[in-house]
């Protein structure tokens, strides 16, 4: 078995951005409560490698990753000077890697050919949406059209895409949310994030909430959609890598004053889909019967969900006399129903 990736983060809030987004603030989103200069940036890089080095901690494969700005927006020749800070770590192990994040329109050949001659690995593109009623409404300052383009020059380059999709944004809707997963799908990225609209003190989108020309997407909403589009992501094989804001002290403390804002937004999202799954299973179910269902190892707690709210909730909706959850080891489905002679159903 391959050793996991660990992934190491570093924030550069708001460098290089050309539009001040309606529910953006990289400071409370990453936990960084003042912008930080190129200079210092690259100093906590060559810190954090220096101590990489000291405690000899090369087992598993480390990727840095510049999260919070627009990585190829910034100028050049400061992109070169924090690309040359993270090659020592490359130079090391080959097995490490870089990820750079940035926006749709800020991509070319010229910036692809920077980037992989600085050993990139890795882009993420924040696109949000593919509606352009969306982004606009949004202040994005891009169309769907510059997400496509992007996606396809990027990979194209041969380097892993990722990209972030926004639920409950000005303007969203289900619906609509589903349309920019199926176009996400159409593009066929390596990975995805999923981070519903969170209503941070200080942002345009703060200011709108308070007027009463936004109306939040509540926790559960959230919760019910990201369920959804998970199912349709898992369907085409393209792995969704996060789901909800990376929680910090400042969101939690305050900041995220409305919106899908959970620290364990993801667990809930898993619960969900278990709780579909094993319902679509159980509508054969007559009443009093005790059902015994497998979910795949390591995913017990997901499927049970916070205070066995999906267990309750499944013996309720179907009238079971009982309902055993058991981990088996599961290749392709994630939850089968167990037999009475104790073997999994195919």
């Amino acid at each position: 078995m391959n050793p996991k990736r660990r992934i190491i983060p570093i924030f550069v809030p708001h460098h290089g951005c050309r539009h001040d987004c309606v529910f953006c603030d990289q400071h409370q989103i990453s936990g960084s409560k003042t912008a930080s200069s190129i200079d210092h940036i690259i100093e906590s890089i060559d810190s954090i490698i220096k101590g990489i080095d000291r405690a000899g901690e090369y087992g598993a494969p480390i990727e840095i990753a510049f999260y919070g700005g627009s990585f190829t927006s910034i100028p050049a020749e400061e992109q070169v000077r924090l690309l040359l800070a993270a090659a020592p770590l490359l130079d090391n192990a080959p097995r490490n890697t870089i990820r750079v994040s940035t926006r749709p329109d800020c991509i070319d050949k010229c910036s692809l050919e920077r980037l992989i001659a600085y050993r990139v690995s890795t882009v993420e593109l924040g696109a949000q949406s593919m509606c352009d009623d969306v982004l606009l409404k949004s202040q994005r300052g891009h169309t769907a059209r510059d997400v496509e383009m992007a996606a396809a020059l990027v990979k194209q380059a041969g380097l892993s895409l990722i990209l972030q999709m926004m639920t409950g944004l000005p303007g969203d809707l289900p619906g609509k949310s589903v349309i920019t997963a199926k176009r996400f799908i159409g593009l066929r990225p390596d990975g995805v994030r999923i981070y519903p609209a969170v209503v941070i003190k200080g942002t345009l989108l703060y200011e709108m909430w308070r007027r009463g020309e936004y109306q939040e997407q509540s926790l559960d909403e959230a919760v019910e959609l990201c369920a959804v589009l998970c199912s349709l992501f898992k369907e085409a094989q393209i792995p969704v890598i996060r789901l909800g804001l990376n929680p910090t002290e400042a969101l939690s403390a305050g900041a995220a004053v409305a919106g899908a804002y959970h620290p364990a937004f993801g667990e809930m999202v898993y619960s969900k889909m278990y709780y579909k799954s094993a319902a679509a299973l159980l509508k054969g179910a007559e009443p009093g019967d005790d059902v015994t269902i497998a979910v795949k190892k390591g995913c017990l707690s997901k499927f049970i969900g916070n205070k066995r709210c999906n267990i309750d909730a499944l013996i309720s909706e179907f009238s079971l006399g009982s309902l055993k959850v058991i981990e088996s080891e599961l290749v392709r489905d994630d939850v089968l129903l167990v037999t009475p002679d104790h073997n999994v159903r195919p």
